[in-house]
């Protein structure tokens, strides 16, 4: 046993540490290495490594004779057994109920009531970038789910529940749970009635047992100026009822979609949109009128001998800031428009000013260029 670690050394704390200096060293160390929830490598031997550490030093007696005779004593070890996961020790006392509630759900022998609230709803709802853009009031008809008439949400025929046998209305159980080397025990939801403390006798005959049923309603509710799609609206209390009628409903969720545009795309604040000319347009110039979303007219102004690929922004006319003043840009990208077809009329005047819009050897040109950069 010569390579095993110094018991002081394992819990960080000197020889001199009081009972509490120890307690608070054990707890600390115990909930960074605990196996259920560490991510470091050696976390179940470090864990194993100040169990044992601790339940000696926390015993009076096995102190003593550790600080005596060390890991090794007269007649073998003094503490034979201690490998074995025989620890004596409290840890729900020691870390704390809420520690094996987080772990194992269990609320750690404490009292709590029975009631639990509801289930959440999401729902989505599609707007347009106009209405993104001034914010708007909606109203949308939904069948929400809500406490059964005829059984006031219980599930039970006529609203009759009767005390769960298993748990005597406690919605709590005590449960053995092994814990690394320790047999543990954890306060758990019973699994009889779900931690309700009541069950059913005989169902509901309108809801078959559920306790809900479905009701038409009208939600009216605000879309923010400037809001992206995915943003979720909460709506408190419209989402499913407590089971069995006991606590608080969920909450609603409304998810915002965003219909497409005919030809603006959204970067944050920013609207983007490609802008298809003609040849003679981008050579010289012109001037383009839009309706835009915020109800006035967009002028775009499109500069002589502009390059397909070119872009033309147009300062604070995208969409509202949700946070802070101001508004996002439109970019305009412009993009040559090649027609798929053109008469005889057009092919003869192209071929005329061939010479013209550019020399018969400009593609030779190009590649020329391009091989004496490379080079």
């Amino acid at each position: 046993m010569a390579d095993k670690r110094d018991y002081y050394e394992v819990l960080g704390v000197e020889k001199s540490a009081t009972s509490s200096e120890l307690k608070n060293a054990f707890r600390s160390l115990a909930r960074k290495y605990h196996p259920d929830r560490s991510t470091e490598e050696n976390a179940e031997e470090m864990f194993k490594d100040i169990q044992e550490a601790y339940a000696v030093l926390s015993d009076d007696e096995k102190r003593a004779q550790y600080d005596r005779f060390g890991h090794s004593g007269p007649g073998g070890s003094p503490f034979g057994g201690f490998g074995s996961g025989n620890f004596n020790i409290n840890l729900e006392d020691i870390l704390g109920g809420d520690f094996f509630s987080n772990i194992f759900g269990g609320g750690g022998g404490r009292a709590r009531s029975n009631s639990r609230r509801g289930s959440d709803i999401r729902t989505y709802h599609t707007v347009n970038l106009e209405q993104i853009y001034s914010g708007s009031s909606e109203e949308m008809e939904l069948d929400l789910p809500v406490p059964c008439s005829d059984c006031n949400g219980t599930g039970a025929k006529d609203g009759k529940v009767v005390t769960c046998k298993d748990c005597s209305g406690q919605g709590r159980v005590r449960m053995r749970q092994q814990v690394g080397p320790f047999v543990q025990d954890v306060v758990r939801d019973c699994p009889s009635c779900q931690g309700r403390g009541t069950s059913i006798e005989e169902r509901c005959g309108s809801c078959r047992g559920t306790g809900k049923s479905l009701k038409s309603s009208t939600l009216r509710f605000a879309v923010p100026a400037g809001c992206e799609a995915g943003t979720r609206l909460r709506m408190r209390g419209k989402g499913e009822p407590a089971p069995q009628g006991k606590g608080e409903p969920g909450d609603l969720f409304i998810e915002i979609e965003i219909e497409p545009h005919p030809w603006y795309e959204r970067s944050t604040t920013d609207l983007i949109m490609s802008m298809p000319l003609g040849y003679a347009e981008l050579v010289l110039g012109t001037t383009v009128t839009l309706k835009h979303i915020d109800g006035k007219d967009l002028t775009i102004k499109v500069p002589a001998y502009s390059n397909s690929g070119d872009t033309i922004e147009i300062k604070k006319r995208g969409l509202p800031r949700t946070r802070g003043s101001g508004r996002g840009d439109v970019i305009v990208l412009l993009k040559l428009h090649m027609p798929k077809k053109v008469s005889k009329k057009v092919k003869k005047s192209l071929q005329e000013l061939k010479g013209d819009l550019g020399p018969d050897d400009l593609i030779e040109r190009i590649i020329d260029d391009a091989q004496e950069r490379r080079s």
